[in-house]
């Protein structure tokens, strides 16, 4: 088994994910892309703006933007990121790292 390149401590609901032993969990490599392109998201204040937004053209521009975010990490694969409102409260973002092949979807809530 390869050796995780990038290793981070696991968020679960905006606080660290801790064991039985209550030490903080490790994540990496695909996850830790994951969660960090959501917390990108999250500090620009994109997910935010998207709940706050009521019309539709307007709310497109800001899933365009959520996936320019996303590309802007050195890890992910220009052009490979899709955003994608599930429901009001949920988008899913797809993308590619370089290293690892697609990221799988990473499920976004967007919080009040």
């Amino acid at each position: 088994m390869p050796d995780k390149r990038y290793i981070d401590i696991k968020v679960i609901d905006g606080g660290w994910q801790m064991d039985a032993g209550q030490q903080p969990e490790a994540t990496s490599d695909l996850y830790s892309i994951a969660q960090d392109i959501k917390h990108a998201i999250m500090e620009k204040g994109l997910a935010r703006e998207l709940q706050a937004e009521r019309n539709p053209a307007l709310r497109a521009d800001v899933l365009v933007r959520i996936e320019q975010e996303a590309e802007r990490d050195i890890r992910v694969i220009p052009g490979t990121a899709t955003a994608t409102e599930v429901s009001p409260e949920y988008i899913t973002l797809s993308a590619e790292a370089y290293e690892f092949g697609p990221t799988g979807d990473i499920q976004i809530e967007v919080m009040a």
